[in-house]
């Protein structure tokens, strides 16, 4: 590094993110070119951030760290340019990108050509966008047009404390001001938003874009994001069943060492996304949750068994992630509905529809496990084999069809008496509502012993790992 040591921020941020004495910076003599409105008489060595490349666990990254001690980190024409250059490396060689965020904004001085400037950085992200893995981490400030930055990455980080992410200040909010709700914290971002897939200490988020990085392949024609597997592929889950409700449990405890990690695990808790090792090779999960659980085991949060808009949401952007880097998806099911509010109801229907095509749209190997209910169309939603799963299981008490048994019978005999509703309630259960009336007629391929869910996962894809499938021709979808 060419004028930063250890102690600054910027500089410390990136030793600590890479392998030791990895890192080599690309454009360290670079200062801003403009000399408006007196610029030329301040220093701004690198123009305000170090920009270069190293490994992570010997993985290639390209990295860009905002140094707010210079104009406090303002965007001018060359500090852009840098980053835009760096976007241009990863491309060529097919590496992630990472952005250590902490900006006060575009440089005043510099006007129409630090945004001008800036506008090329968004295009690159464009560009990247499906070909590199983009992570953005926010340590300071992140206002403005540069919230658009992480809202364009694939993966966002927030320092839990000094991270401050907003396109408007909370205070420029009608009707709102900083201290009754700050839209702009990381605690707001990752629960509320939802833009922000961890927060955490300066150390937490640096430790958890190196797992990331070594979990994820390097670009999307990359099949090298596997690990040599020391696990016991036929290993036996005997408590799988019993965690069923919370199914981040579930996950981890067929993966790969039991180790599961979670993305935005603050938003939309009722839907769970996250990666997995599955005989070494990284996998996509997608599960419904109707609880969490404490690390004692207490009863943390409790959802309804439904599809929410927000978790549909957070659902649609995962398995576009993980279609585009060919990423394996895993789905493990259980819903009854839809979430049944006045508020949701304005964007339910798109929601569902957006969640429905993601999954019908994407063509890696697709597994769904039926671990509880699966009744109606958010059933089908949630990559039935009739959008385009390639192997679906059912748990041996798995309930699959329209609606529960009671209701259906309910609704069909309303005119019959309480003896009659349950005798039919029964024979619709056994003739329509079962797993095993399911895989009758193809739309479930195996019924499953909880505790076996693991190497029949793994099983199925290894299978599928040659998997080819084509789409028609088109530019691309509309939904």
């Amino acid at each position: 590094m060419s004028y930063n040591a250890t102690g600054n921020s910027a500089g410390r941020r990136i030793a600590t993110l890479l392998d030791e004495g990895s890192f080599v910076e690309i454009g360290g003599a670079v200062t801003a070119r403009s000399t408006d409105f007196n610029l030329q008489e301040k220093e701004t060595p690198a123009d305000g951030v170090i920009t270069g490349y190293g490994v992570i666990d010997g993985n290639l990254v390209y990295v860009y760290s905002q140094d707010a001690a210079v104009l406090n980190g303002a965007i001018g024409e060359m500090h852009a340019k840098k980053i835009a250059n760096i976007y241009d490396m990863a491309m060529k060689m097919g590496a992630p990108v990472i952005g250590l965020i902490d900006c006060a904004g575009l440089r005043l001085q510099e006007a129409t050509d630090a945004l001008e400037a800036f506008g090329s950085v968004y295009y690159k992200q464009a560009m990247a966008s499906g070909v590199v893995p983009q992570i953005a981490a926010i340590f300071g400030m992140c206002g403005g047009g540069l919230a658009v930055v992480p809202g364009l990455a694939d993966f966002t980080f927030m320092e839990e404390k000094s991270g401050k992410l907003f396109v408007n200040s909370p205070n420029a909010l009608a009707g709102n001001e900083i201290s009754r709700c700050d839209t702009s914290a990381a605690k707001y971002q990752s629960e509320t938003a939802g833009l922000v897939d961890g927060i955490g200490t300066e150390a937490d988020i640096l430790n958890e874009i190196r797992s990331l990085i070594c979990m994820i392949p390097a670009n999307n024609e990359d099949d090298l994001s596997y690990e040599e597997c020391m696990d016991d592929l036929n290993r036996i889950c005997p408590d799988v069943e019993n965690a069923a409700a919370d199914t981040a449990i579930v996950l981890s405890q067929i993966a790969d060492d039991q180790i599961f990690t979670e993305m935005k695990k603050d938003y939309a808790k009722e839907m769970v996304t996250g990666f997995i090792r599955l005989n070494g090779m990284t996998v996509g999960a997608v599960a419904n949750r109707t609880k969490v659980y404490a690390e004692d085991g207490t009863e943390a949060a409790s959802f309804d068994c439904a599809l929410t808009v927000d978790g549909c949401k957070k659902a649609v952007d995962f398995v576009n992630f993980c279609d585009a880097f060919s990423i394996p998806v895993l789905t493990l099911t259980n819903v009854e509905g839809f979430s049944a509010t006045l508020d949701s109801e304005k964007d339910m229907a798109r929601a569902v529809a957006r969640m429905t095509y993601a999954f019908a749209e994407a063509t890696v190997p697709k597994v769904n496990v039926i671990i509880g209910n699966a009744y109606g169309s958010a059933y089908i939603a949630m990559n039935s084999k009739s959008i385009g799963a390639d192997m679906v299981y059912a748990w041996e008490n798995a309930k699959i069809g329209m609606m529960d048994a009671n209701l259906a019978a309910r609704i069909m005999y309303d005119d019959a008496d309480m003896e009659t509703q349950k005798e039919k309630a029964a024979e619709y259960e056994k003739i329509q509502s079962s797993a095993k009336s399911a895989a009758r007629r193809g739309y479930v391929d195996a019924i499953i012993t909880p505790a076996d869910t693991r190497k029949y996962v793994i099983g199925a894809f290894e299978m599928l790992f040659t998997k080819r499938e084509d789409r028609p021709n088109k530019k691309h979808g509309t939904v």
